[in-house]
């Protein structure tokens, strides 16, 4: 088996290049860049021996194009399995572990305000239907709730519907996602019904994001933000709103490839390479506090 150590580039390359022609959401745009991944490796830019940086190389080649900040060669330090999917899915339930299911945080701040911290991505529903569940049952009697996405990286659309149905009144239309494969669209909506009770779709409602809030967590602030139900408070967000998938290339990198666009329902577009824009703007590190000073000014009015 190839090591690090032991890097072939070209069978990496040639792999990665096969992917995205057959799998970017955007044909002509995996044309050029299939065409420059070739170019750089006739040229001996990938002649490295270190599969972390071929990783760079190839991920800073892949971004140059348009941007898309999904489309990677991604590095893992411990080897991956080959199955689709099976890298991202394995790191993802590492953090899922360490993270009390990705809600490190429940707390009730003076004036009634609770603060539900969703971190360090919105996990596969599978995993996270119970904690997300249970945590936002315990914040739903609050008479004002503040959604910290600070710290969160991404994560399940389906994840992203669940947690808007406990924000929500009645089943609503969230996104419709336009993917490659058979030219089709799916579209997500809340779920009608919630386990346990809901915070609802009147008391005020605020959502923290950084610069780091990326993917999933920007697509539950950005739906949220284009149904006028929250205030968005803090920094713009990353700017990924393409879904991936993940492919093993070699035992320690992953190419990762959008095959799908998201379109909000609202707006008609979405946040890709612009970030969700927050309605308060201010340095994340100041977006809890100032989120609770609008709460409490809104509860007392």
């Amino acid at each position: 088996m190839t090591t690090p150590t032991q890097l072939r580039s070209a069978p990496v390359i040639e792999e990665t290049a096969r992917l995205l022609t057959e799998h970017y959401v955007f044909p002509d745009t995996a044309e050029r860049l299939a065409g420059l991944l070739r170019e750089r490796l006739t040229e001996g830019a990938y002649d490295v021996d270190s599969a972390e940086e071929l990783g760079r190389l190839v991920t800073a080649d892949l971004q140059s194009v348009n941007g898309d900040r999904h489309l990677r060669l991604k590095y893992h330090a411990d080897p991956v399995p080959a199955e689709q999917g099976a890298a991202a899915l394995a790191a993802m339930r590492r953090d899922f572990d360490a993270s009390l299911g990705g809600v490190p945080r429940v707390e009730s701040l003076d004036g009634g305000v609770a603060v539900v911290e969703l971190a360090p991505a919105l996990f596969p529903l599978g995993w996270a239907a119970e904690p997300l569940g249970a945590a936002l049952a315990l914040a739903a009697p609050a008479r004002a709730l503040i959604v910290d996405l600070r710290g969160s990286l991404g994560g399940d659309p389906d994840t992203v519907a669940f947690v808007c149905g406990h924000l929500l009144d009645a089943r609503t239309h969230l996104n419709t996602m336009h993917w490659r494969d058979g030219d089709r669209c799916e579209q997500s909506w809340s779920p009608a019904h919630v386990p346990g009770p809901r915070f609802g779709g009147t008391k005020p409602l605020y959502v923290l994001t950084s610069g780091r809030t990326f993917s999933a967590a920007e697509e539950l602030s950005y739906d949220l933000q284009q149904l006028g139900r929250a205030v968005v408070v803090g920094e713009r967000t990353g700017g990924g709103a393409h879904p991936r998938e993940g492919w093993t290339v070699h035992p320690h990198l992953e190419a990762t490839v959008p095959v799908g666009r998201a379109v909000n329902p609202v707006s008609g577009t979405n946040w890709e390479g612009t970030g969700v824009e927050p309605d308060i703007a201010c340095a994340a590190a100041d977006a809890l506090d100032r989120a609770h000073a609008l709460a409490l000014a809104r509860l007392t009015d």
